[in-house]
């Protein structure tokens, strides 16, 4: 395959950091925008790039402002949202693709906030489809149970606070994720059951109709030991993609001869010859690989 480093100039004028990963022979199936986690660097999806470039896919990676690659000399100088990493970064990345994209088919891969982003951007009505792996945006309510507690204290109280003392979140010192800016830690540790949350009536308005607009079809996976993308997560998420048809399939971790997989484990290259090779059933075909798990 062949590997090309790139540069993303927003439209607000930010620039990001990318990368494209081209089949080495014939011409591509399809073009892959894979958006990662919040507070996961690009790089960590790399292994995946590469594995769909092999099977014949045009895949471009990138980071979101404010992390890894894209990340200013200065964090604290900024206050980058989840809200800009969907309307401009991730609206660049997927323009960006479409320029490139010669088979008329521009797939998303969204891991945890990366599948939800994808509705923020002006051009999602252009989007084939979306394979949203624990795509939501972190309602602590919706965290399982058990673990509610320690993480509602962790994400939503210890989050905000620390990134209101420094202006920023340490996230990587304290090794709990890559740092983040002020706008999306503080965004992430506020929110609430609605992500149009501060937000005047018609701007709400306006960003449901933006999620309206992605017709093509959704694969919204998730696993039975996340504690974040539980299934009551992702329902709430996929809930404003109105416009879509959403297959939803709930995992066990020994349905891919694992103990446990968790929320972030799917991107890592032990799952090759597993999920990864499954999802290649859906990126070419949109045929659900798991349809016996699907789930309301």
């Amino acid at each position: 395959m062949q590997e090309t480093r790139t540069e993303l100039l927003c439209a607000d004028g930010v620039r990001l950091a990318g990368d494209w990963w081209l089949p080495s022979a014939g011409e591509p199936v399809a073009t892959v925008v894979i958006n990662p986690a919040t507070g996961v660097l690009a790089r960590y999806y790399h292994h995946y790039a590469r594995f769909l470039a092999r099977y014949g896919f045009s895949v471009f990676t990138y980071d979101y402002r404010g992390i890894g690659q894209s990340r200013p000399a200065d964090l604290r100088s900024v206050a980058y949202t989840w809200r800009q990493w969907g309307q401009q970064d991730f609206d660049a990345a997927l323009c960006h693709a479409l320029d490139r994209d010669e088979t008329g088919r521009v797939l998303v891969v969204g891991h945890s906030i990366g599948g939800f982003l994808p509705g923020y951007a002006s051009m999602a009505h252009r989007i084939s489809g979306l394979l949203s792996v624990g795509g939501q945006y972190g309602y602590w309510g919706d965290y399982q149970l058990s673990r509610r507690l320690p993480m509602a204290l962790k994400w939503h109280l210890a989050m905000p606070a620390i990134t209101a003392v420094l202006g920023y979140f340490p996230g990587k010192r304290l090794g709990w994720l890559e740092d983040l800016p002020k706008g999306v830690a503080l965004g992430w540790g506020l929110q609430q059951d609605r992500a149009e949350q501060g937000l005047k009536a018609e701007d709400a308005i306006e960003m449901r109709r933006g999620f309206a607009a992605l017709t093509g079809p959704i694969l919204a996976v998730s696993m039975s030991d996340d504690p974040i993308a539980t299934p009551k997560a992702i329902n709430r998420a996929m809930a404003y993609y109105t416009g879509a048809s959403i297959a939803k399939v709930h995992l066990s971790p020994k349905d891919l001869g694992f103990d446990t997989v968790g929320h972030f484990n799917l991107f890592h290259a032990r799952h090759e010859q597993g999920f990864w090779k499954s999802s290649l059933d859906w990126l070419r075909e949109g045929r659900n690989p798991w349809s016996q798990r699907t789930c309301l």
